[in-house]
């Protein structure tokens, strides 16, 4: 090697140390990086973690090895040059690996004696064994960055509810228990990031079904919030609408009573009965106290029951009164096919006139036989059909 090459070699093998520093201290001051050399890990992230220490021990003693050289370098040019010894260091294998300095994964029974390699060997090694490292902390990294704003979100709506939780001077063994199922998820996560990351495992779902619970939990301490502001309102409320379940139930029985006297044999639904239950249960809303979680419940349960119990009584009005529109559709249609009759100049038809006659008895008849009813005008129909075509 010429003293030009010499001197081009020392500047880029130079260069190429301050680059080589400078990624490790990138490394070096990682967040990731930082919060692994200060953690208790567990689990595949502990053997990963093992590995790539190991593998970092590797690399800085390489590093230091490479220094060394080019400090020996540098100082044989500074003097009278020596390019063979230069030539060597530069070029030739100067970095001696001792059987003890060379990785366990590298290592062979077989050989006693160390290793001699070259400073782009040194280099290549040192790459493998940095990318191995990063690769392990972006790992991690990126496990926590998705599983630790998440458990924080959870830790400020945990915050919250016991916020309201303290505002209602209750308490609230789910939301405890929520809590402390969020507290030992991150102690894994902590610990083992990539375990509890794993694509297979379980962390995931869990803090799903936990993070699900809490909202559901804070909610309701919400609703109970509101409720103990808003109580006597929709109590009040409550007692109206429980009086409209009792008017539509009245006038269900009413539509029931009509019904049996009119229709025969009608097939009729149960009749709804629930007003005085209910009224009841609202009295029994004031025994609760302040035990306002508990109140949530049973308010919003007894408003459902209303609803339900007044939709019920509605049904069954229409469905009762649905009988008499019925009868009443039929007349109708009894005396618009009598109408075309007559337009048909078929009035003083004797047959005609039986049918009529027999059709409108069992539609004017208490109580009226639907059935019947719809038989014979379906018959009166059929025989208007072929005077028609027959004219």
């Amino acid at each position: 090697m010429s003293i030009e090459g010499v001197d081009f070699a020392l500047r880029r093998r130079t260069e190429e140390r301050d680059r080589i520093s400078d990624d490790l201290l990138d490394l070096d001051s990682h967040p990731g990086y930082q919060l692994l050399k200060g953690a208790r890990l567990t689990g595949e992230t502990r053997r990963r973690w093992d590995g790539a220490q190991a593998r970092e021990v590797t690399l800085w003693w390489l590093f230091d090895a490479y220094r060394g050289v080019l400090d020996r370098a540098r100082e044989l040019r500074e003097g009278k040059p020596d390019l063979a010894a230069l030539t060597g260091l530069l070029a030739g294998p100067s970095v001696e690996l001792k059987p003890e300095n060379v990785p366990v994964e590298k290592r062979s029974l077989l050989r006693a004696a160390g290793e001699w390699i070259t400073l782009d060997t040194v280099v290549a090694r040192m790459d493998a064994a940095y990318r191995d490292v990063a690769e392990t902390v972006a790992a991690v990294d990126a496990a926590w960055s998705a599983l630790l704003p998440r458990l924080d979100e959870a830790d400020a709506v945990r915050r919250s509810a016991a916020d309201l939780l303290r505002d209602l001077d209750g308490a609230d063994p789910d939301l405890e228990r929520i809590g402390a199922g969020i507290d030992r998820i991150r102690a894994a996560v902590t610990a083992d990031p990539l375990g509890s990351a794993a694509p297979d495992g379980t962390i995931g779902g869990e803090l799903d079904g936990l993070l699900a619970d809490l909202a559901a939990r804070r909610g309701l301490l919400e609703q109970a919030a509101r409720i103990r502001a808003e109580y006597g309102d929709r109590a009040h409320r409550l007692g109206d609408r429980i009086a409209q379940v009792a008017d539509a139930e009245n006038e269900a029985r009413s539509v029931r009573d009509t019904v049996l006297v009119k229709i025969a044999s009608p097939a009729l639904p149960a009749l709804p009965d629930q007003a005085a239950a209910l009224r009841d249960r609202l009295g029994a809303l004031d025994t609760v106290g302040d035990r306002w979680l508990e109140l949530v419940e049973r308010l919003t349960g007894l408003e459902r029951a209303v609803d339900e119990a007044l939709a019920r009584a509605r049904t069954a009005t229409e469905s009762m009164a649905g009988l008499i529109g019925r009868r009443d559709e039929l007349r109708g249609r009894l005396e618009a096919y009598h109408a075309k009759v007559v337009r048909l100049g078929h009035a003083e038809d004797a047959a005609l006139g039986e049918m009529y006659g027999e059709a409108r008895a069992l539609l004017w008849t208490a109580p009226c036989d639907l059935r019947q009813a719809t038989v014979a005008i379906a018959a009166y129909q059929r025989a208007i059909s072929r005077i028609g075509v027959a004219g």
